[in-house]
């Protein structure tokens, strides 16, 4: 969790970035890589099936995660690889067995995901 400093910082940047008529930085920025990076209807629900176990394989993914096709899992993680989230380890055997976990940089998240859950239980 932030600090009262860290936030009052955060804050001072936004009002500082208002004020900021050549618009050579905007504090929304790193907001919107975020969002871009985790956001979506299938992303998160990816990630929480990966902090939930080490590795997992791809047909393991689609049974936890109702409601999705292979092309958009296939696709979901690709982009999640492509950002260095997750890895994906391809065995070549017959059948072919791939598996994915997290990165180091997708475990940074966990506090991230802590923080959103822990807002959404405050709502309800």
């Amino acid at each position: 969790m932030a600090t009262k400093t860290e936030l009052d910082q955060f804050l001072k940047e936004l009002k500082e970035d208002d004020n900021n008529e050549e618009g050579n930085y905007n504090i929304e920025c790193p907001v919107k890589y975020t969002l871009g990076v985790i956001g979506g209807k299938w992303k998160l629900r990816i990630l929480s099936q990966l902090l939930k176990k080490d590795v997992v394989r791809f047909n393991e993914l689609k049974k936890k995660i109702s409601g999705i096709t292979n092309t958009m899992l296939s696709n979901s993680l690709n982009e999640l690889a492509k950002d260095q989230l997750i890895i994906r380890n391809q065995y070549n055997e017959m059948p072919l067995r791939v598996e994915y976990e997290l990165t180091d940089k997708g475990k940074s998240l966990l506090p991230l995901l802590y923080e959103l859950s822990s807002w959404g239980k405050n709502q309800s």
